[in-house]
């Protein structure tokens, strides 16, 4: 049970009752009937060949206000595809998968490319970009939620409590991120949450000042979740990116589009645990390194545009203040957890914040080398200005793919 605080500039929905999961999907069933919701899963085809999307399927198949359930496939040639067509047959709901490997969906691509609109990079935000253009030409759903498909502890109210705040009639929120806390097998997890993001922001306020972006951010009990939902007219006008800095990225989006009044958090799960992230210290180009990389360069870019003033010196005070304030939550961290008899290492706690100090002057010098640097996905407005008939044609090209037409 949480703790019943609105203490940040946005609202905080606490799971305060343990209240049945069918009650609140009694309540969705009643509210799909003004508002239809839909969810997006953007899936790597190995994960279809591991046990968390298996049984996160068979509790989606469980879930009765679904309108449409919106795959996105990476990494699937032509019998992988058939292989995911079958895997996701038992969902009950409406569902479509985008091949986004397969030749129709690689032929729009290319066409996005010539207008130097494309996605620049494979990964999570290209793919979730594409599943956002069908969630908008499919028009089945005015309320959309997204998670991730490696959550090995799911269950069914993991999402109804994540749409809840969008899908309610009289409530005014555009937006809503999810949050849990990070233990599994005894451990304290959520490292670059924990141990880069918070205290970057922190000492970014510091040396700043009380930027309203910032206490923003600092508002968010877990701003790297993967699990978010909003009104599905948000999807036309927020730029995704295509890096690590996915989840930062639609956050300041959001915060640039809406008031703060209309964005909210909601506790989903007790108990969560995914696929972990391995440090990567030795590559740059994997792992939390890359990670802790593409957030810096995210966050640097940001206050960037909100006029703030970041030259190659400040990047060694951003640094030696970071560092010092990573070190006492480490101390912070290591007394709770002995308190809930958590196991937490220190050395490598501190090993981490080395690393991600070292990076956020490495990603210093990046931003300031590459001032053309574009790692937003331009908006479905702006791919619609660009080819009018964008969505109709890609909502053609999932469904041929979808009755077996490959």
């Amino acid at each position: 049970m949480s703790d019943f605080y609105q203490n940040g500039i946005i609202t905080n929905f606490h799971n305060l009752m343990q209240r049945p999961v069918e009650a609140i999907e009694a309540d969705l069933v009643d509210f799909s009937r003004r508002r239809p919701m839909g969810l997006i899963l953007p899936s790597l085809f190995s994960e279809l060949e591991g046990p968390a999307l298996t049984h996160i399927v068979d509790e989606l198949a469980k879930v009765p206000y679904l309108s449409e359930v919106v795959i996105g496939l990476d990494r699937a040639d032509r019998e992988q595809f058939l292989y995911a067509r079958e895997f996701f047959s038992r969902l009950p709901q409406h569902h479509r998968i985008l091949w986004n490997d397969g030749p129709r969906l690689k032929a729009l691509d290319a066409e996005l490319a010539e207008k130097g609109i494309s996605p620049q990079e494979p990964g999570k935000g290209r793919n979730v970009w594409f599943c956002g253009g069908y969630v908008q030409a499919s028009r089945r759903t005015e309320a959309i939620a997204l998670h991730d498909c490696d959550i090995v502890t799911y269950d069914r109210g993991l999402l109804a409590r994540l749409i809840y705040p969008v899908a309610h009639p009289q409530f005014n929120y555009e937006f809503c991120k999810g949050y849990y806390s990070r233990i599994a097998e005894g451990k304290l997890n959520g490292r670059v949450a924990r141990l880069m993001v918070t205290p970057l922001i922190r000492a970014l306020k510091k040396i700043y000042g009380p930027l309203p972006y910032l206490d923003y951010l600092d508002s968010y009990r877990y701003p790297l979740s993967g699990e978010f939902s909003m009104r599905t007219d948000v999807l036309n006008g927020i730029r995704i990116p295509s890096d690590w800095g996915l989840e930062i990225g639609v956050l300041s989006e959001v915060h640039r589009n809406y008031s703060t009044k209309q964005l909210c958090q909601v506790d989903i799960a007790d108990v969560y645990d995914h696929k972990h992230q391995a440090v990567s210290a030795e590559d740059a180009t994997t792992g939390l390194n890359r990670m802790s990389l593409d957030i810096a360069k995210a966050l640097y870019r940001k206050l960037a545009t909100l006029g703030v003033e970041i030259h190659a010196e400040t990047f060694r005070t951003i640094k030696a203040t970071y560092y010092r304030i990573a070190l006492d939550l480490i101390e912070a961290y290591d007394n709770d957890a002995t308190m809930n008899g958590l196991r937490l290492d220190r050395h490598s706690e501190e090993q981490a914040v080395e690393l991600f100090a070292s990076n956020i002057m490495e990603a210093g010098t990046a931003f300031l080398d590459n001032p053309r640097d574009k790692p937003f996905i331009p908006s479905w407005n702006r791919a619609q200005a660009a080819i009018p008939d964008l969505l109709e044609r890609m909502h053609t090209a999932v469904e041929l793919d979808n009755q077996g037409k490959v």
